[in-house]
């Protein structure tokens, strides 16, 4: 349990260092155009930018940030000339990682701890079992 834990704090972290990552490589190499929101899912946002070449780059896993865009509109993005496929949503950054990842740890932690103290209490509380009840007093005349 609280290994889980620990490996899911560990995850997110790593999540984070991803995002600061990937927007220092956007920043290092900045350019910036306007995009089509081509689909929203779950897991993705895909967007279509052409770059000042004549190229036209639908970036495979979606644009980065993508909260509150819908399919059609049309929104300014910045991406890293060096590689296009890593876009983000203009005027956002890794911040924006930081409350949910932060929510997700604070609530691992809390269900773990949670359980924990459940299972010690419950182990506490259970009557013992026959071998462990210390034999009864026979008085001998």
């Amino acid at each position: 349990m609280l290994g889980a834990a620990a490996l899911i704090t560990v995850v997110c972290v790593g999540l984070l260092f991803a995002a600061i990552r990937n927007d220092e490589a956007i920043t290092s190499h900045l350019g910036a155009a306007n995009a089509e929101v081509d689909s929203v899912s779950w897991d993705r946002t895909i967007i279509r930018f052409d770059t000042p070449d004549g190229i036209v780059h639908i970036p495979a896993n979606g644009v980065l940030y993508p909260g509150g865009l819908v399919a059609g509109a049309l929104v300014r993005i910045e991406y890293d000339t060096g590689n296009p496929e890593l876009a983000r949503v203009a005027g956002r950054s890794a911040t924006l990682t930081l409350l949910p990842l932060g929510t997700t740890i604070l609530g691992t932690w809390a269900v773990a701890i949670g359980l924990l103290w459940l299972l010690r209490h419950r182990t506490r509380r259970m009557p013992p079992t026959p071998a462990e009840r210390e034999p009864a007093m026979t008085a001998k005349p």
